[in-house]
């Protein structure tokens, strides 16, 4: 018994010493600020099962053609939307709908996603974005996360710098990357600087028929308009736009397109514009209303920026627009407030292809040059209106005040950073808290998977000092993203019925196969776990066509449950579709071989999935 005395008073002393080292006699509130506010990186971003993210991530996809999304703060990956390149795990590209917005393209360069606004706030309705590629737009709906509409814009090349849409989405600009003739006919590159021209096109959005439309062009010179932004509060009539090679260098553009000391903003005043158009001051060219600024003046104005600028970016407050040289390490800060005053009292430094220079010193506000800073290109901010740059060369982010152009804070990233993307960091109101930096090159921060690498995502809180705080590969490419609260979209379960859709078909009498000459319709249903194509039939999961008919496959989800999406495959025809709980797809083919091809659902749907399956018989000619 007397050994135990020795170890029990130790036991009671050390369970003393430890009270008083590190028993917590606080508050409960104190504690759980202290708890929070001490969080590792780790409990930073996750987000435990049951739970959500708080925000939503749409990151463009670059020459994938398509939209990836994200989680914010886990940075999982929850996502991909089709949009301008087919996809066979959705079918996209496959069924009809989806086949003729690729408008027989089967790829695209997604740039620069854009969500729609009310009163200049993101409001999760419709996201926005182009294709360099083929020249196209196209409007993703987010009740669905699908592509909608897309876009054929003609009389331009590379529409790069957008989207980028006005306040209250009246309009969507897309200024094209490439100069090229008129219609893109052939023109000698000699006559580059006469025969050419880079078009920007106003682009209105009917959200009630769904569908994208060309307002009015306007033909600017011959050079490459880069990135852009819309004005806010007391500049939402404007927009900016930066351009480069101004120099109109035709070959070896790394050299030739950055010999001029300096390029330009494009500062134009869409509700002039607007105006032009109903006044009939434009001219048509290829059925668009064609607007040429060296003929109709006003509007449109040139305001000197640091040579070969990538981002242009507008201030919550809609103050100022900052833009930088990706060859100058310095970013300026203009005013609208004194580039309006210029305006008016045409305070102008003469002309460039018709279109009026504002004086640099009558515009700028401040330059900004951040110590060993180099190459910036895009800038975010937070809740306060800080500013948030990344520097491609020196690898980092530089967090700066626009109002004084003093610098606050900075953290490297692994590297390269092209654009940021700040939460609610385009809008009125942002956020703050994280800042994700879109890094081009990853080198060495992954898993080797051979010569290429995973572009890399950086999460950076922002709400204290700057901090990386998780790091997530993406695939190619990110050019730009946009992170939006997850209660702002509001996104359906199911589809509802449609009772005006003729190819619907929501029970299973009235499944059917109907023959029009060589022309076959098949009305059928998708439910787990079977297809029914015709119910009267001996055989209702079986479809028998001759060799030649023109079949059109009509099928109807009516698995009315969250989640359960059938896919339908013939195997051997390489055609694929999606069908998601409720809706209608169709998927239209030659039936141009003869034999025997399974039919089967590609997309898991219940425990009998491997069962449901048919035959699609092709008689012989």
């Amino acid at each position: 018994m007397k050994k135990w005395v020795p170890i029990a008073s130790g036991l009671l002393a050390g369970f003393i010493a430890a009270t008083i080292s590190f028993a917590d006699f606080s508050s409960k509130t104190d504690t759980q600020t202290a708890s929070a506010n001490n969080k590792s990186d780790a409990e930073k971003v996750y987000v435990p099962f049951g739970k959500k993210d708080d925000y939503y991530l749409f990151a463009s996809g670059g020459h994938s053609g398509q939209m990836f999304i994200y989680g914010v703060p886990s940075m999982r990956k929850i996502r991909t939307i089709p949009v301008f390149s087919q996809d066979s795990a959705t079918g996209y590209g496959f069924d009809e709908h989806s086949k003729k917005l690729m408008g027989g393209y089967t790829w695209g360069d997604l740039h620069h996603p854009a969500f729609s606004e009310t009163n200049g706030d993101y409001d999760g309705k419709w996201m926005f974005a182009t294709d360099v590629g083929n020249s196209r737009a196209a409007v993703v709906d987010l009740k669905t996360f699908t592509t909608k509409d897309i876009i054929k814009v003609p009389n331009t090349a590379g529409p790069h710098c957008a989207a980028f849409v006005t306040e209250n989405t009246e309009y969507m600009f897309l200024p094209t990357r490439f100069a090229v003739p008129l219609g893109q006919k052939y023109e000698s590159l000699d006559d580059y600087s006469s025969k050419y021209r880079g078009v920007m096109s106003a682009v209105t959005f009917d959200d009630k028929n769904v569908k994208l439309n060309i307002a009015y062009q306007v033909a600017l010179p011959p050079w490459s308009y880069d990135l852009s932004d819309a004005g806010k509060k007391g500049s939402k009539d404007w927009a900016v736009m930066t351009t480069y090679n101004t120099e109109e260098a035709t070959t070896t553009m790394e050299v030739n397109a950055s010999q001029a000391d300096r390029d330009y903003i494009v500062l134009f005043n869409w509700k002039e514009l607007e105006k032009m158009v109903k006044e009939g001051k434009y001219e048509d060219v290829g059925g668009q209303k064609m607007i040429f600024p060296e003929k109709e003046k006003g509007g449109i104005y040139l305001v000197p920026v640091a040579k070969s600028p990538h981002g242009v970016d507008v201030t919550p407050d809609g103050k100022y627009f900052i833009a930088s040289g990706k060859l100058a390490p310095a970013m300026t800060v203009f005013s609208f407030e004194k580039a309006f005053k210029a305006v008016e009292n045409k305070e102008f430094a003469g002309e460039r292809n018709g279109i009026p220079i504002l004086k640099y010193d009558s515009v700028m506000e401040r330059e900004v040059n951040p110590e060993n800073a180099l190459g910036p290109l895009h800038t975010q901010f937070d809740e306060k209106g800080m500013a948030y740059t990344t520097m491609f060369i020196s690898s980092e982010i530089v967090k700066w005040d626009p109002n004084t152009g003093k610098t606050l804070d900075r953290v490297p990233v692994q590297y390269s950073p092209g654009h940021s993307v700040a939460a609610e960091g385009d809008t009125v109101a942002p956020d703050g808290h994280w800042l994700i930096a879109l890094n081009k090159i990853a080198k060495d921060s992954y898993l080797s998977v051979g010569p290429s690498h995973p572009e890399s995502m950086q999460l950076i809180d922002i709400s204290g000092k700057m901090k990386v705080i998780q790091s997530a590969p993406v695939d190619p490419e990110p050019h730009y993203a946009q992170m939006i609260k997850a209660d702002k979209i509001k996104t359906i379960e199911v589809y509802p019925k449609d009772s005006k859709n003729k190819d619907a078909v929501y029970s299973q009498k009235d499944t059917k196969i109907v023959r029009k000459g060589n022309e076959v319709h098949v009305y059928g249903i998708a439910m787990r776990s079977r297809f029914i194509f015709d119910a009267k039939s001996k055989r209702p999961d079986v479809i028998e066509v001759n060799e030649g008919d023109h079949v059109f496959i009509h099928l109807t989800n009516i698995d009315f449950d969250e989640d359960i999406t059938h896919g339908f495959a013939i195997n051997d025809y390489d055609l694929n579709m999606e069908v998601q709980p409720g809706q209608t797809n169709t998927m239209e083919f030659t039936a141009d071989k003869s034999g025997t091809f399974p039919l089967y659902c590609t997309n898991f749907c219940s425990a009998l999935h491997q069962e449901m399956n048919g035959y699609f018989l092709v008689k012989p000619k």
